[in-house]
């Protein structure tokens, strides 16, 4: 039993046909409707910036957005630069400090945000004017100070670091660098080293030379009248310096020559990323743009798509199987299907991935699947339309992506007019099984085996080998060469010796821990009380009880106030092993729990236990030399999402003859909190209230 700290986040989509059909009888499409469309009003300023003007009146609100359409730039040794731009940009002003301006957007009840070739405000249309103001003068005259700099790198070196073994984070980030090479600007990362090498020098070269006028489009939509906006923009924009971004070139990059499974090795993963994809050239503008993102539809862009169905519905293999189908006016994009899986299956999904993606390019699709793709696209796009955020969209598509003015309101038209013909022609063009790779991150050393014996016409498909960068490496070897006599047993009896002793560990009934930090301004304390079958630990915040989780016969459940939450079957199942005084009697008593080899914990030497869960994988990390346990990490898998948890132990003490970690690290969230052992108390009184 551990520090549980897990959000889980369920995405549902789901589309309802309820018209009675005859469906030996399709019937006959009825006419487009027509698309009123109002057109931009358009000015230009003399610095390049490009200005839209949409009047709506419906409610008395405007939208602004200001989109910079620079091509993709690559950050090189230094990539992270643009996040931190981003998050540095509309902390005020040269003229507004940061609060201030903070204070006043929320005294009016707007919204300002920022990225680093972007900002986008919101308010009422009676302070439209000074909305419109501080939007560009934090835009135009940052704020870019040492302090704020320095919070913010923190900050991303933090989350880069909580994605060390993310298993979803390591997939995107092969997926996209073997896609297109790490030198891309698709396809580099930021690591803790790249943003390491970005100075608050480098931020304000990247904003001057990138944040310019010359690809600069202003949307602006609602209650307004165009001469008002055109007069303020002038106003507020007309100081923003004339100038163009740096012209620079990278290498085009290739599919593979054969398909070929790329593996990256997750020692903690419960479950694979696995990806099919290859390279595609398609832009908004080409004809049969909306041929191929029907196509991919079909696929797997939908809870009833073909993917999902075959993977979810009928294999049982995962929770969600899709497809999409990228478009870049500047370059290639990607085609990309993928699922995550059951270890068990990964080679099995792999097979029906690339079975799936077989038969849309080589046998037609039927007429229902076309209609009901058409239905989904017709309701999606009128329904959209009562957004002001699409009309933006809209409005800004037509400017930088060279498409026809008609564009959207011939768009239904054009959808309505796809055959069966047209979406397996784009399926030929875009989709690929001959030249892709299969990316896979999981854990080695239960799927290797199968992946190396999956056939592909008339061959095994080969498997090349990287590590979480996506630089090549050997095979992993995961024969475990141990000293005789090493074992899961004896490294829990070494712990056991270490702590104090078997004899004086079984004589312990009770056991009340208490630890102590501070994260986000806030005293953050853990309280543990346990005994041979029960288990209950609350976390406070300033002293303010939090959330628990409470383990008695054979109830498990959350409590957060006095809502009483059961965890799912399977993890109940999971973490009964570990309620005890200690985990490792649990362990001890385990069929599951193997020795797994050695991992440096803090430059030295620690065994490595796991012991694998439906739902909950744990791994515990005990010190070669003295024996003592210096980490734990532990994995949850619910409905195809995941979550990485790790508790870190350190300078144990003694307290009654048995040693416990007098600091303990834990994530929490996104952070790791540090905490230390205020009270341990052994064989202290405890009630069946304390497991209420």
């Amino acid at each position: 039993m551990k520090k549980l700290y897990f959000t889980i986040a369920i995405a549902l989509t789901a589309i309802t046909l309820n018209a009675q059909v005859d469906r030996s009888d399709m019937p006959e499409p009825g006419p487009a409707p027509e698309i009123n469309l109002k057109d931009p009003q358009r000015f230009e300023l003399p610095n390049g910036l490009k200005v839209l003007v949409v009047e709506n009146n419906k409610l008395p609100r405007v939208s602004i957005q200001l989109t910079i359409d620079n091509p993709p730039v690559a950050e090189g040794g230094k990539a992270g630069v643009s996040i931190l731009t981003g998050s540095l940009l509309g902390n005020g002003s040269k003229t507004i400090s940061k609060d201030d301006f903070n204070e006043e957007i929320d005294f009016l009840g707007a919204r300002i945000s920022y990225g680093f070739q972007s900002a986008f405000a919101s308010s009422l249309s009676k302070y439209f004017p000074r909305i419109l103001e501080l939007m560009a003068d934090a835009a135009i005259n940052p704020n870019f100070t040492q302090e704020e700099f320095d919070k913010e790198k923190a900050k991303l070196i933090t989350a880069l670091k909580s994605e060390e073994k993310d298993v979803s984070a390591i997939a995107r980030r092969v997926q996209n660098a073997l896609a297109y090479g790490v030198n891309h600007p698709n396809g580099e990362f930021a690591t803790e080293e790249t943003v390491n090498n970005v100075a608050l020098e480098d931020v304000e070269r990247f904003y001057r030379e990138l944040f310019v006028p010359a690809n600069a489009y202003l949307v602006i939509i609602g209650d307004v009248k165009f001469d008002e906006a055109k007069e303020l923009v002038t106003k507020n924009f007309d100081d923003w310096v004339k100038a163009s971004p740096p012209s620079l070139g990278y290498s085009e990059p290739l599919d593979v020559q054969y398909t070929q499974v790329n593996f990256v090795d997750v020692p903690n993963a419960v479950q694979s990323e696995v990806t099919v994809e290859n390279l595609v050239n398609l832009k908004m503008k080409d004809e049969d743009y909306l041929s191929a993102k029907i196509a991919n539809f079909i696929l797997g862009g939908a809870s009833v798509s073909r993917l999902e169905q075959n993977l979810r519905e009928d294999k049982a293999f995962t929770c969600y199987a899709r497809s999409g189908l990228g478009d870049n006016k500047y370059g290639v994009s990607t085609f990309k299907a993928f699922t995550s899986v059951r270890n068990i299956v990964t080679d099995s999904a792999i097979v029906e991935l690339l079975s799936e993606i077989d038969k849309i390019i080589a046998d037609p699709i039927s007429e229902e699947e076309l209609e009901i793709a058409k239905s989904v696209y017709t309701g999606s796009f009128v329904l959209a339309l009562e957004k002001p955020s699409t009309i933006a969209r809209y409005a800004l598509n037509i400017e930088t992506e060279d498409l026809p003015r008609d564009f959207y309101k011939t768009y239904l038209e054009r959808i309505n007019a796809i055959t069966v013909e047209d979406v397996q022609k784009a399926a030929e063009k875009y989709f690929q099984i001959k030249n892709a790779r299969i990316v896979v991150a999981g854990k080695g050393s239960e799927v290797i085996e199968s992946l190396e014996n999956i056939p592909f016409n008339g061959r095994m498909l080969p498997v090349n080998y990287y590590d979480k960068y996506a630089n090549t490496v050997e095979k992993p070897n995961y024969d475990i060469d141990m000293p005789e006599g090493v074992n899961v047993q004896s490294v829990l009896d070494s712990y056991f010796e270490a702590i104090g002793g078997k004899a004086r560990v079984d004589k312990i009934q009770s056991l009340k821990l208490v630890y102590e930090g501070s994260a986000m301004g806030s005293t953050i304390k853990t309280e543990e009380k346990r005994t041979t079958d029960k288990y209950a630990q609350t976390t406070f915040m300033d002293d303010a009880p939090m959330m628990g989780v409470i383990a008695k016969g054979d109830e498990l459940y959350m409590k957060q106030g006095g809502n009483k939450v059961p965890l799912p079957p399977e993890m109940q199942q999971d973490m009964k092993a570990a309620i005890g005084i200690f985990p490792e009697q649990g362990i001890a008593l385990s069929n599951k729990a193997k020795l797994t080899g050695t991992e440096k914990v803090d430059g030295k030497a620690a065994y490595k236990i796991e012991v694998p869960g439906s739902t909950v994988q744990a791994t515990y990390f005990y010190d070669v030399e003295s024996g003592l346990k210096v980490k734990e990490a532990t994995v949850i898998n619910m409905n195809g999402h995941t979550q990485n948890q790790e508790n870190i132990y350190k300078d144990y003490k003694v307290v009654d003859g048995i040693k416990f970690p007098s600091v303990r690290i834990g994530s929490m969230g996104p952070q790791m909190i540090e905490t230390k052992l205020l009270e341990a108390a052994i064989n202290v009184e405890v009630s069946e209230e304390d497991f209420n």
